[in-house]
């Protein structure tokens, strides 16, 4: 057998494993296969990532990775090809799971996957230079609880977040304190709002709360992130602040695991 042959063969073989894991979400060129070439969103999320990638470190060499909701790997791998010296994907999918370890295994990146929720982040018992939660606030029942969640556990420093926004693009300022007669205040599109989804929204059950921008924003705020760039309409680019101390986070900070 030839080398174009085994090329053949090997290509062949990778797309009888693709489609054994299917369907895809993150479309990935896997040895001239992809993942998901008919993905609705089109060449998603490589699309989304060239409109914000800029705004991560190139070179992410001796930093540590945690990427929470990694779905097939797609930023997982990004990563790795940034040098990231160890990065670690959690999602409570184990199908996703098995997608991105042979999408990482194919491609020859050393990446950690375990079957975890944002939850359960705690259970790591570590800190991250770079902590990428993107996709995941809008499936979640708990959305506030995983953000505080991630701040007490895991965030050594920098945090990518992105989420779905529904609602006014405005954000204009709140005051610290209102009065209880006033309810005005409410009624603001811009005011921070998020939008409950009793039973589906573009057919998904698992989309509960979808925020509008100065929720995203007041969120990451009041989990003690500092916003320090907007590179893309979703995604914000955040430091590690201040926690709140009454923050709900469990376990607690230094209980026994």
């Amino acid at each position: 057998m030839n080398m174009t042959e085994g090329r053949v063969l090997d290509r062949d073989r990778t797309s009888e494993r693709i489609k054994a894991l299917g369907p895809w979400f993150h479309n990935m060129n896997l040895e001239g296969v992809w993942t998901a070439p008919d993905h609705p969103l089109g060449d998603y999320p490589a699309m989304k990532w060239k409109r914000f990638s800029y705004a991560i470190p190139a070179d992410l060499s001796g930093k540590s990775v945690l990427d929470i909701g990694c779905n097939g790997g797609f930023y997982s791998i990004e990563m790795k090809r940034r040098g990231a010296r160890r990065v670690v994907g959690i999602d409570h999918d184990p199908d996703y799971l098995a997608q991105a370890r042979f999408a990482a295994q194919t491609l020859g990146h050393e990446i950690e996957f375990h079957q975890l929720s944002v939850y359960d982040v705690a259970r790591l018992g570590e800190r991250f230079d770079l902590v990428i939660f993107m996709g995941v606030l809008y499936h979640l029942r708990h959305p506030l609880l995983a953000l505080d969640l991630i701040r007490a556990h895991v965030a050594g420093d920098m945090l990518v977040f992105q989420s779905m926004q529904r609602g006014s693009r405005e954000v204009n300022a709140v005051a610290e304190d209102y009065p209880f007669a006033e309810n005005g205040i409410f009624d603001r599109p811009d005011y921070p709002k998020l939008h409950f989804v009793e039973k589906r929204y573009a057919q998904d059950p698992t989309n509960w709360f979808v925020p509008n921008r100065a929720a995203a924003e007041a969120m990451l705020r009041s989990a003690g992130f500092v916003i320090k760039a907007h590179p893309e309409e979703e995604v914000y680019i955040c430091r590690c602040g201040t926690q709140l101390e009454d923050a709900a986070v469990y376990p607690p900070r230094g209980a026994a695991r």
